[in-house]
């Protein structure tokens, strides 16, 4: 390859004559967009918008290429060794995990940091094997995307991954070369062609024509024109396409090579070869004129671009003001600026900007260009003060930046009020990164403002100091806190300062010699502190000296602690601890150092882990007896805490001498407590609690609360006799909670005489007290089981009058009670318990409290009653319970007037669809499926998700497969089905049942049907398969679509040009898939050209998905040769239902109304159903054109349609009435119309359309014919429609005047308030409609149903977030006196939380969804 390099440079082709190329065919359409870099990045070489440093786009990184594709060259790579299939599956797990991290960061902030991709690097070395992409991924991460690294430092960081990978077995391809020059591209790293070249030769890489344009823009980077020219003629005689990116190159290789007009000439070179300069282009010329400084010619080339309707964005602009900030000229930034239009993207981008300038140098330009940009948002959670600019003073500080600069910019942002505190800020950036110098400065910047410097604030300094065992950088802190005038604390002498010194005395010598003062008796107790973990003996010697001032026991307990854990000196451990627990100077009255000691030895025990006590158990014995020799004591209650700790270390022996610890006066207690049996567990607190209780009764103590929890304990062991006892024995001494406790005990033993005793008891001893209602339930429970139904409602009496609330909790007890009874067949007892919850409102009426009376008719087989009961539920509380289960029954028995009586209640009740769809689970429930199949057949239906969803996973739960697979099949032809989620619910009961080859079948099966499978079915199907060792026909990456469309659009030219690699129909398939999906079909379709030349056929489903992706983008004739291409290769190809609707739109759309119609009628004749959208497209078209005759065909052909598409008539009414009026024929259309409204049985339907399109064509004449039907239909037949429709569409197009006029005229339409209030509605579902709701109250002032206006009102006001509007409102209404709604409330208190204000009232706890489903049922009760 050097070889050929260098033959093609004696070739000496002049610059100019290279630039006249021909055969510009070849070059296609341009790949300008395909790939663009960071902000702040350098972009350069192919796909790329130009080569000086630049900006990028953040929302377009199409990172899952980096996931690895199937790309078109040929590799000759030594393999490896194949790794194990647990080493793959890590390293994919791995790759994953890596992705999704980069992933999130470059969407969340447009960068990544070094630290991460460090991080991450790092994982895969320590992994091994690493793999092709992961190596891909980690080298593009090199370059603009690490804004925050300078460009050395990239590189470097680029090399040392490539040659660590290399070393770790990576094998790299042409991709992999490709992906480092372009990381040399971005960081301007000069390196010599023919030397990489001859690498690629040596590694038996072939270059491909990614490769010669990325070094073309090496050579144009560097301004050498000579050497981009050889790799021109070379490309030029391999036959390569010189695309829009090489021109864009050489637009800056001129530039730089100081030729100016060359660069600009390069455009109409562009066009005379046939390729239109881009966007691209015109950056790339812009940026030449901004490194010159150029701004005359700046502006012209911005007004050409605009001419030619290139529109740059903002990142775009950012690039040119980063170019004129690098070339010097400043001055010329701020007018740049002034052309952004702040898009969605604008924030990252900015920030990436400003963060390369830093790094580049450039901090002042940055700080200007941060100060211009005022909509930056916060990049903190905290958004309670402002805080512009972290990032920028974060980086600063990384970068060593001047102080004295930095604290300018601190103040400059605080002054601005663009950050509330920048210093301190700045400083806890500082202190993180260890900047020693200018946390300094900026804390004597913080002392100017008389903010106060605290001790703490040092530690993170002294921490790095401590750690590198570094007394000189100890001394430079303590030197700068005493030129701050702050004195270090005792915490930080002892943990940061005197540690890092051999000794204590070494500190004190050394800190004195460095002159700086110490507070003796701060000193002191850091000194004690630090001999304490580190030095027992010295620390009784400090400790016995009698002139030791007072020192507090707890200021040095936890590092005596530490000290004594780590210490085998147990003598000097027993004399320390003798020495405070007899010395008054180590405690503060009133507590004795005998009470400190106490609580230090359990403090002691408590810090050891049960491991550590086991370990150390002899010492621990030996120091006990140590203490024990001296006398030292500790109270019984310390021992009891000792012993709970010492229990789970499983040490009696060292209990034992714990327990010698104890004063003399306690051992008594000790002693029995030991001799006798051990008891544990709830029989033990039993037996402690009867003893405790007896010996309180000797002494004459108050046993209230002992007994209490003695018949609770009792309670517990389901002892109802002993507790009872004890009532009996202690009467005067029992509490609420101990009858409480009875009571439950004997509802659960079903004695509800005793239980009832016990409350009567209760209620004499204090009237006042009230049970819990899990008592009272309990209560209702044992009474109800037992045929004491009227008692048990008097107690919901007695819960309503004294005020017990039910929660949710209480509610399924409520449930469990009457499904008890229903089990049972007590259907009197439920019905009246039931009728006094509801009745009471003790608990809100639900499908579960109401289907135990449905159940209990069940039980007994009484299928009518059963029905009867839910008919009644349904009109009495708007629930209807187990309907399915009643529907089922009588399926299965047969009973066909019932059935017919369940099914028109329902329809009536709930709609036809609801009854059609129980009658469909109910005959799919008892596998009736030919009845089942008839019900989906209806005319009309359609998929209703949540009723299919409910169903199929019934049947995954039952594990009920071929109920499942019936149903999956029934519903192919359902309108509006989910086919992909009706075969995922199959896949799932696959995946229950492991049933592969059922899985396999559905498969091939989905495949049939041309579904395209989401990522999660593929997943499902694929866990399926290789759990049972099967291959899997797909790729199943995370982001498969995004992988496949990188790879088609980077590596479509190199696979045209070079012998390429085998690719087989799946890698097609999936990559035309993937293009479809995000809407590039015009890709798509150039990629199926090339797989149809190398005679590739793929199945179906691409070339539907293509077929239907073109003609969506109105590419008819694309669409028809894709068709043709598909019949080539499968001759039983045919459209789809969805592809040919999408002809008959696009026709529509094109006003060929004729051959949408013979689309349709070929639709049907092939018995496809066409779509709603596409009738309604055609009738419309035809309606424009004037042409009646076809829209009576298209409604004729609906009628005779098997399945109807449930349109409605006035789509062929309203078109007919255009078409009328398009042929000048007033009368008929005015006569249709009026019979549609005089007809006895009209709906008044709408005719919002016909008016709509009169007004918006300026037809006054037709305007006036039509205006005068509305206002005679109004005025002689009472039907206000027509008129309605008419004035709301008047106001919706803001001609006001002319709907005060209509007014004026028919004053009943002020009244109708159902029309008006839809239109409200509507109005209230868009942003930036509430003006038109404003119109409507400017017209119609006193409108009376204000409780509905200002709802919705507000709803406008919170979908344009305008607190201040609302609070007008709310204000309004409060004074109005109209009541605010939980929803409206809720609104307005989103509002107020978004502004960052304090929300005035008490927000509404929950969802607005919750508020919405209450507001809804409010009005269906109403």
């Amino acid at each position: 390859m050097a070889a050929l390099l260098r033959s093609a440079r004696l070739l000496k082709l002049s610059p100019s004559g290279l630039l006249q190329i021909t055969g510009t065919k070849r070059n296609g359409p341009p790949l300008s967009r395909l790939y663009s870099g960071n902000v702040g990045g350098h972009k350069a070489g192919v796909c790329s918008r130009q080569l000086t440093p630049g900006l990028g786009n953040t929302s377009r990184q199409v990172w899952s290429f980096a996931a690895g594709s199937t790309r078109g060259y040929s590799v000759a790579t030594e393999q490896r060794d194949e790794t194990s299939l647990g080493v793959r599956a890590k390293q994919a797990q791995q790759f994953d995990w890596a992705l999704a991290k980069l992933d999130n960061s470059v969407r969340r902030t447009g960068r990544i940091t070094k630290t991460l991709l460090l991080r991450i690097f790092h994982d895969i070395c320590r992994l091994g094997y690493p793999s092709s992409n992961q190596a891909l991924l980690l080298l593009r991460s090199c370059g603009s995307l690490l804004p925050e690294v300078p460009l050395a430092e990239r590189n470097e960081l680029a090399h040392r991954i490539w040659d660590r990978l290399k070393e770790l077995g990576a094998s790299y391809d042409v991709s992999h070369y490709n992906a480092l020059l372009k990381v040399y591209l971005q960081n301007e790293f000069k390196f010599s062609s023919t030397e990489f070249l001859a690498k690629m030769e040596a590694a038996n890489v072939q270059p491909n024509r990614v490769t010669y344009q990325r070094l073309i823009a090496s050579y144009c980077q560097n301004g050498d024109i000579e050497g981009a020219s050889t790799i021109l003629g070379f490309m030029k005689s391999k036959d390569l396409p010189i695309t829009e990116a090489v021109f864009n190159s050489l637009v800056t290789g001129h530039s730089r090579a100081g030729d100016i007009e060359n660069a600009k000439n390069i455009l109409s070179v562009m066009r005379g070869a046939g390729i239109e300069p881009g966007p691209d282009t015109y950056l790339s010329l812009l940026n030449a004129y901004a490194e010159k400084g150029d701004m005359e010619n700046l502006k012209k080339t911005l007004e050409e671009a605009e001419r030619a309707d290139c529109s740059l964005m903002d990142r775009d602009i950012m690039q040119i003001m980063l170019s004129l900030a690098r070339a010097g000229h400043q001055q010329y930034v701020s007018e740049i600026a002034d052309r952004l239009r702040h898009e969605r993207s604008f924030v990252p981008d900015a920030m990436n900007m400003c963060l390369s300038l830093i790094t580049q140098g450039l901090e002042d330009i940055s700080f200007t260009i941060l100060k211009s940009f005022p909509t930056i948002q916060p990049d903190t959670f905290n958004t309670d003060t402002p805080n512009q600019g972290n990032f920028f003073l974060r980086h600063c500080v990384n970068m060593d930046k001047p102080a004295e600069k930095v604290v300018a910019y601190c103040r400059e942002l605080q002054d601005s009020n663009l950050h509330g505190s920048p210093l301190q800020f700045t400083l806890s950036c500082a202190l993180d990164a260890k900047k020693s110098g200018m946390s300094f400065e900026l804390m004597k910047a913080l002392k100017e403002k008389d903010f106060p410097i605290r001790p703490h604030y040092f530690w993170p300094l002294l921490i790095q100091h401590l750690k590198d065992s570094n007394t000189a950088g100890v001394l430079e802190v303590c030197k700068a806190m005493q030129e701050l005038e702050v004195s270090p604390d005792m915490d930080t002498f002892s943990n940061y300062i005197i540690p890092v010194f051999p000794s204590v005395d070494a500190a004190r010598q050394a800190l004195t010699d460095t002159g700086l003062s110490l507070e003796p008796e701060i000193f002191l107790s850091s000194e004690v502190q630090a001999l304490a973990i580190n030095n027992l003996a010295e620390l009784y010697t400090v400790l016995t000296d009698t002139s030791l001032p007072a020192l507090d026991f707890g200021q040095f307990r936890g590092r005596l602690i530490a000290g004594f854990k780590k210490s085998t000196d147990v003598a000097i451990m027993a004399k320390i601890t003798d020495l405070l627990y007899r010395d008054e100077r180590f405690s503060k009255p009133p507590s004795k150092p005998s009470e400190a000691v106490g609580f230090f030895l359990y403090n002691f025990i408590e810090n050891m882990a049960d491991r550590e006590v086991k370990a150390q158990e002899d010492k621990l014995r030996e120091y006990f007896h140590q203490l024990k020799a001296q006398n030292v004591g500790i109270s019984v209650n310390i021992y009891r805490g000792i012993r709970n700790l010492l229990d789970s270390a499983e040490v009696p022996e060292l209990l034992k001498d714990v327990a010698t610890l104890v004063y003399p006066k306690d051992q008594p207690f000790i002693n029995s407590v030991s001799a006798g049996p051990t008891t544990s567990g709830v029989e033990g607190k039993v037996v402690a609690l009867e003893k405790s209780l007896a010996d309180m009764k000797v002494t004459n103590k108050p046993l209230s609360a002992t007994l209490k929890q003695t018949i609770a304990a009792h309670c517990a062991e389901e002892n109802l006799e002993r507790a009872l006892e004890l009532k009996r024995q202690h009467e005067e001494d029992m509490t609420a909670g101990a009858y409480a406790s009875l009571i439950n005990l004997c509802c659960r033993r079903d004695n509800f005489e005793e239980a009832l005793n016990l409350k009567r008891e209760m209620e004499r001893m204090d009237s006042s007290i009230v049970l819990d209602a899990s008592k009272y339930i309990g209560l209702i429970r044992t009474l109800s089981t037992n045929g004491r139904v009227e008692e048990a409602v008097d107690l919901l009496k007695e819960m309503k009058e004294k005020d017990v609330v039910v929660n949710d909790t209480n509610t399924i007890l409520i449930f469990h009670t009457l499904n008890i009874l229903a089990l049972k067949g007590d259907i009197t007892a439920i019905r009246q318990l039931g009728d006094t919850l509801f009745t009471l409102g003790l608990a809100k009426p639900s499908a579960n409290l109401c289907s135990p009376l449905v159940t209990a008719y069940l039980s007994s087989n009484d299928l009518s009653g059963a029905l009867e009961a839910a008919m009644d539920c349904q009109k009495s509380y708007r629930h209807m319970p187990r309907i399915h289960d009643i529907i089922v029954a009588l399926v299965e028995k047969g009973e066909t007037e019932l059935l017919q009586k369940a099914m028109d209640f329902v329809s009536q009740e709930r709609g036809e669809m609801t009854m059609l769809y129980d009658l469909y689970f109910a005959f799919m429930q008892t596998g009736r499926y030919r009845e089942a199949r008839k019900i989906l057949e209806t005319p009309g239906l359609r998929a209703k998700p949540g009723r299919l969803q409910w169903y199929a996973e019934k049947c995954i739960t039952n594990k009920q497969m071929e109920t499942l697979e019936q149903m999956v099949d029934m519903t192919e032809k359902l309108f509006e089905c989910d086919r992909d989620e009706m075969y995922s619910y199959l896949l799932r009961l696959c995946k229950e049942t492991n049933n592969w080859q059922k899985a396999e079948i559905l498969w091939t099966k989905m495949q049939e049907e041309n579904i395209i499978p989401r990522e999660r079915t593929l997943t499902i199907l694929a866990d399926i398969l290789k759990s049972n060792g099967q291959e899997v026909p797909f790729d199943v990456p995370e982001t498969w679509y995004q992988q496949a469309a990188t790879t088609a659009t980077t590596d479509q030219a190199s696979s045209a040009s070079k012998p390429a690699k085998a690719e087989g129909d799946a890698d097609y398939r999936l990559r035309i898939l993937a293009l479809c999906k995000k809407g590039k079909s015009k890709e798509a379709y150039e990629l199926l050209k090339d797989a149809d030349k190398k005679g590739i056929a793929l199945g179906p489903v691409p070339y539907d998905h293509l077929i239907r992706a073109l003609f969506s983008d109105g590419f008819m004739e694309d669409g028809m040769a894709v068709k043709d291409i598909a019949t080539s290769h499968l001759p039983s190809f045919h459209f789809s239902d969805t592809a040919t609707s999408l002809l008959i739109i696009t026709h529509s759309k094109r006003g060929q109304s004729k051959d949408g119609l013979n689309t349709l009628k070929s639709m049907l004749q092939a018995n496809q159903v066409p779509s709603l959208l596409s009738i309604t497209r055609l009738v419309q078209a035809m309606g424009s054109q004037g042409d009646v005759a076809g829209i009576q065909e298209v409604e004729s052909l609906m009628k005779g349609l098997g399945t109807p598409l449930n349109l409605s008539s006035m789509v062929f009414v309203n078109n007919t009435a255009l078409a009328h009026i398009k042929n000048g024929n007033l009368e008929a259309a005015v006569e249709l119309l009026e019979a549609i409204y005089t007809d006895p049985e009209t709906t008044s339907p709408s005719i919002s359309f016909v008016f709509r399109k009169i007004l918006e064509e300026g037809n006054d004449k037709a305007l006036d014919k039509l205006n005068a039907m509305a206002e005679r239909l109004a005025n002689h037949f009472s039907c206000y429609r027509p008129a309605s429709d008419l004035f709301l569409q008047l106001l919706e197009m803001d001609k006001v005047e002319d709907a005060k006029f209509m007014l004026a005229r028919c004053n009943a339409l002020a009244e109708q308030k159902d029309v008006l209030v839809s239109y409200i509605a509507r109005m209230a579902q868009r942003p930036g409609q509430v003006g038109k709701i404003k119109n409507l109250m400017s017209v119609i002032p006193d409108f009376s149903e204000k409780e509905i206006l200002y709802p919705y009102m507000m709803k406008c006001y919170s979908l344009d977030k305008d607190l201040a509007s609302a609070k007008a409102l709310y204000e309004q209404m409060q004074n109005e006196g109209i009541e605010v709604n939980e929803l409206t409330l809720k609104r307005l208190a989103m509002l107020y939380r978004n502004a960052g204000e304090v929300v005035p009232f008490s927000e509404p706890p929950e969802s607005f969804k919750f508020y919405a489903e209450k507001l809804k049922e409010k009005v269906a009760n109403a």
